[in-house]
């Protein structure tokens, strides 16, 4: 007698899945969360110490939410279109908040702030123009320039070399060597996305 092959687990159709659920709360969150991130960024002119740790508990809090809404949509069947689009503008919202507010401030160059939203937009681009072909899934080098990127803003976010002047040299250097291998990681991975993406686009029209 053959075995019975065990019954697979099909992810219910988008349209059956109620948009209020837990993976667009947490999208939802990390979008109203973005101007009072700013905000308290931006408060008393980035000087007082109290509102830049309150500032980096509402980022922390923010990127904590990117980690769980996608994998909680994937895993429980939650996957919406809404969650699709809301997605990625919450992560944009977030990281361009925070860049443009760390250069208002003067803690991080603009050209810092350029290079990595230029990336971001350009990539936002690419997806509209080969999203009737296919879909680009992200990378083992995109998921961690994701994961550099959070890291390095949240430390310059975080105002360490006021919490620590004896030290305030060496923690710059720190922050710094995060936002640089951020950097090569976003060239590096953006670059690859325009690869993969001409690729895609070449194949489909051969």
């Amino acid at each position: 007698m053959s075995a019975v092959p065990a019954e697979e687990h099909v992810p219910p159709p988008e349209d059956a899945v109620p948009l209020l659920n837990i993976a667009n709360v947490l999208t939802g969150i990390r979008i109203a969360l973005v101007p009072f991130f700013l905000a308290a960024l931006l408060a008393a002119d980035g000087h007082d110490v109290r509102w830049r740790l309150g500032a980096f508990l509402l980022f922390a809090v923010a990127a904590i939410t990117d980690r769980f809404d996608g994998e909680l949509a994937r895993k429980r069947g939650l996957v919406t279109s809404f969650g699709k689009i809301a997605d990625p503008i919450a992560d944009k919202a977030l990281m361009g908040a925070a860049l443009i507010g760390l250069s208002i401030l003067a803690v991080l160059p603009w050209w810092v702030t350029v290079v990595i939203m230029g990336r971001e937009v350009g990539v936002t681009l690419l997806r509209f123009w080969v999203i009737r072909i296919g879909v680009i899934p992200a990378s083992r080098g995109g998921k961690a320039k994701t994961l550099v990127q959070t890291f390095a803003i949240g430390l310059f976010v975080l105002p360490l070399t006021e919490l620590m002047p004896a030290v305030a040299g060496a923690v710059d250097g720190v922050r710094w060597a995060f936002m640089i291998a951020a950097l090569v990681l976003t060239v590096v991975t953006g670059a690859d996305y325009v690869h993969r993406a001409f690729r895609l686009r070449n194949a489909a029209l051969q």
